[in-house]
């Protein structure tokens, strides 16, 4: 009995390393607010705040182009109003939120979408907000 739940233990282990490896490789990230205000400069998009309307009149970044809220229900369907072949960046407070919208538009076949993390860690590196 007990190498048949040592087993199942195994495998459970290996799905769950298998799912978070290709996560992780099929989103595309920032690794730091720098290396974003390079490739802004050097390849402009659209800026999306996913966080909710409240965090969003609270401040957001002055580079903002759209508020689109990922718990708000509707994000999923304000997707297909959105251009494919654009490049976008979004952020969201601390970057959890934005990753899974970013994992949301790759799914959806954007292709040059671009988690850059929190808002905090970005205004604290230069960036202005309003």
């Amino acid at each position: 009995m007990k190498s048949v739940i040592s087993i199942i233990v195994l495998v459970a282990v290996a799905l769950a390393a298998f799912y978070l490896i290709t996560t992780k490789k099929n989103s595309k990230s920032m690794t730091s607010t720098e290396s974003f205000k390079q490739q802004y400069k050097e390849t402009p998009g659209i800026v999306i705040d996913v966080r909710t309307q409240g965090e969003y009149d609270n401040g957001h970044l002055k580079i903002t182009d759209q508020h689109h809220d990922i718990l708000n229900g509707d994000f999923a369907q304000q997707l297909d109003s959105l251009d494919k072949n654009e490049t976008y960046y979004l952020y969201c407070r601390s970057g959890n939120r934005s990753g899974k919208a970013t994992q949301m538009m790759k799914d959806k076949g954007f292709e040059k979408v671009y988690n850059i993390g929190g808002y905090q860690d970005l205004v604290n590196s230069g960036l202005e907000s309003e």
